[in-house]
């Protein structure tokens, strides 16, 4: 929605954000809130390792919101939870009539090595990323389908895009919701639901000691917002894409294919061969992007 002298608006819409008791997701509803969104504050309120309860800071958020004259409710149930992800949803609902936008943003760390990892650690990361993810959007996305219009966001990271040490699984689940939302923004197409993912580096619980502080210095949660804001709000267009942001910069990622070499499907090639065209197979030159696996496909015979 436009505003006066072209601002971005969201008067009458209902955002749900995960993981918005502090970081990243307190600045979104901050963000959304200013600018007229009915904002649902989720947040369990457990530690960066996922332990814990407290309703304290989605209820904290909230106040800062119905103090500066916005409207929001405050809700802690679990996004591991497929119950409490039909239940934020259907609080949404209830109390505003729609969902317009929801932001993925609820995280957890327990950084270890491969080496040492448990398969409690595994689990605890996946299921609050990726497999929460899940839980919230497919609910949230029935709604959508049914008011034919909804944007939904997913938060990925450096560390699933590029890969860092100690965060295999991380990295995993951060790459699981590139591939969701890659499927996403195709089912949603003919009922007006967009979906991008973003990748913030921003000061939080989660890199507070795991960067400098003259590099937090530069990381404010509320720069990253306003991205957010654009790529949920109804004038942008966008969708299936991931975009960075942070530290004063704004860029796009895609995912291409090389050109590659051709050979005789019907003759199996041997390793030796495969090594003498190594260097062509890595070659990226002209690579080009696929908007989905069919196009990909066909884009072979080419």
């Amino acid at each position: 929605m436009e505003g006066k002298n072209g601002s971005l608006r969201f008067d009458d819409q209902v955002v749900l954000i995960t993981g918005a008791g502090g970081g990243l997701g307190r600045a979104y509803a901050m963000a959304y809130a200013r600018r007229g969104a009915r904002v649902v504050v989720n947040d369990i309120g457990a530690t960066r390792r996922g332990d814990g309860h407290s309703d304290g800071p989605a209820a904290s958020v909230v106040e800062e919101i119905r103090a500066m004259g916005g409207e929001a409710f405050a809700n802690t149930d679990s996004v591991a939870d497929p119950v409490g992800g039909e239940s934020m949803v259907a609080a949404a609902v209830a109390q505003y009539g729609r969902l317009d936008i929801l932001v993925n943003n609820a995280g957890n760390l327990r950084d270890v090595s491969l080496a040492r990892m448990q398969p409690e650690d595994w689990d605890a990361i996946l299921d609050v990323h990726l497999k929460g993810a899940f839980c919230v959007t497919a609910p949230a996305f029935r709604i959508m389908k049914d008011q034919n219009y909804g944007r939904i966001l997913f938060t990925t990271s450096a560390a699933g895009l590029y890969g860092n040490f100690g965060q295999t699984h991380y990295a995993a689940a951060k790459m699981g919701l590139v591939g969701l939302m890659q499927s996403l923004c195709i089912e949603g197409r003919k009922n007006g639901i967009q979906a991008n993912v973003v990748a913030p580096l921003a000061a939080s619980r989660m890199t507070e000691d795991l960067l400098p502080p003259e590099v937090l210095e530069n990381m404010d949660p509320a720069t990253v917002a306003p991205l957010v804001l654009w790529l949920t709000s109804s004038a942008c267009t966008e969708s299936g894409s991931i975009v960075n942001m942070g530290l004063g910069c704004l860029n796009r990622v895609q995912l291409v294919t090389g050109r590659g070499v051709r050979f005789d499907a019907t003759t199996p090639l041997q390793p030796e061969a495969i090594a003498r065209m190594w260097g062509d197979v890595l070659d990226m030159k002209d690579a080009r992007p696929f908007p989905d696996m069919n196009a990909f496909i066909l884009g072979l015979f080419s």
